[in-house]
């Protein structure tokens, strides 16, 4: 018999639990429990939050590397390919492997049910332990203290932001999903928060189990020195850095977090890797700038109301010298008028799209635009799917003009295929 592909996995994964989200370790520890999994790597962080996992991940991965060390790296959820999810000495891991290390995990699960996430995360913890690693960085997929990464506990915990997203598996408010979050620390070990002011959740818990809670602007500090330079402090040492290669005005605390979790750690960062890693970071999506004929298009995963405005402060720094267009298309259980809400000043016509083919939680241009019926965008123009509604408002813009297109990884990855498949 031939051996499965990795589409032919792929296409398995999402069809074997019946529901594409089922919140709870029990299963995937039983699974983990008879494949005999170990520690990942000789130090784990773990990174959750609502926004800036993956560039948070992405600075601690640079800077660990700049530094000599052997780092795997485990992200979701993926632009264009499954194998961005699984980085190993920052490679993306190749068909064979993934197909190794599902039929790791499908030889050992017997008749317990994965979904498509639980599988892919034993998978990568059987890459990553097999990989001889200094430094395993996880990020979170939804959540925290019930997320399949959970599994593994980490020697230092991050946790970047918290805001109102996913509210049907983590609760309505702050307080609620920041308790979610915050499962990811464990007793007597660094927990790194990214926020000024986090939950009142976040800290209770860290209190009750002994976490040491490490506050951005509190346990260290960052600000600007000029246009190109910023500053990382903490008692009896400083950092003056280039500014990231990443553009949102998020991606400086985000590095700052980084850095913070790496001071966290028992690892050794030469002195050089802090400036080399910042400026290296790089994640596609965030922000990504095209120009085409004249015409500058921006294209970013920018998904609740709290990364659109991220989005609008650099909008807002960034004026084009024309007109500011927006290609929108969004996931079912999102906040839609709450992310137009964010970016309507910055926005002078908008386009709709469906993304029907994004599983479960896709959907159709119609049920979008009934969404947005009391938003500035209630007058959008609707298109089927996101290559035809940046088609569209690529043909209405001018020399000038930019054209933003965001509300999900999948209209990123839309526009970066319909991009590169238009090759201007």
């Amino acid at each position: 018999m031939n051996r499965r592909t990795l589409d032919d996995w792929l296409a398995r994964l999402e069809r074997q639990h019946p529901r594409a989200i089922d919140l709870g370790l029990e299963r995937v520890r039983e699974v983990e429990q008879r494949m005999g999994l170990g520690k990942p790597a000789a130090c784990v962080i773990t990174v959750g939050g609502t926004n800036g996992k993956g560039s948070t991940v992405a600075f601690v991965e640079a800077i660990a590397r700049a530094s000599g060390l052997r780092v795997g790296a485990y992200t979701s959820p993926h632009l264009l390919a499954y194998n961005e999810r699984v980085r190993i000495d920052g490679r993306d891991v190749g068909d064979a492997e993934l197909v190794e290390a599902f039929e790791a995990v499908e030889a050992a699960r017997g008749d317990t049910s994965l979904t498509y996430f639980e599988h892919g995360t034993l998978a990568a913890l059987w890459l990553f332990e097999r990989a001889d690693l200094d430094l395993a960085v996880l990020e979170v997929g939804l959540g925290g203290r019930l997320d399949a990464v959970n599994i593994v506990d980490a020697d230092v915990a991050v946790v970047t932001t918290v805001d109102i997203d996913h509210t049907d598996w983590l609760g309505e408010d702050r307080e609620a999903i920041g308790f979610e979050k915050a499962g990811i620390a464990r007793a007597w070990t660094p927990l790194v928060l990214g926020e000024d002011d986090p939950p009142a959740s976040v800290l209770r818990h860290a209190y009750a189990i002994g976490a040491s809670a490490i506050r951005a602007n509190c346990d260290f500090l960052f600000d600007t020195i000029d246009d190109t330079h910023w500053r990382w402090r903490e008692p009896g040492f400083e950092l003056a850095l280039p500014m990231p290669r990443l553009a949102a005005p998020a991606q400086v605390r985000n590095a700052a977090t980084a850095i913070a979790a790496l001071r966290a750690s028992d690892l050794a960062i030469a002195d050089d890797a802090w400036t080399r890693g910042v400026a290296a970071a790089n994640v596609p999506g965030r922000l990504q700038v095209f120009e085409r004929d004249g015409i500058k298009i921006v294209v970013d995963v920018a998904h609740n109301p709290q990364a659109a405005g991220e989005l609008a402060a650099w909008l807002a720094a960034h004026p084009p010298s024309g007109r500011a267009f927006a290609v929108f298309a969004a996931l079912a259980d999102k906040d839609v008028a709450g992310i137009v809400a964010r970016l309507a000043a910055r926005v002078d016509r908008w386009w709709i799209a469906g993304l029907e083919d994004a599983g479960p939680r896709g959907q159709g241009v119609d049920a979008l635009a009934a969404m947005l019926a009391d938003t500035a965008a209630s007058t959008a123009i609707r298109n089927r799917d996101v290559a035809a509604a940046l088609a569209a408002a690529r043909a209405q813009a001018r020399p000038g003009d930019r054209v933003l297109v965001f509300g999900s990884f999948h209209t990123a990855a839309a526009a970066l295929r319909a991009l590169d498949a238009s090759g201007s």
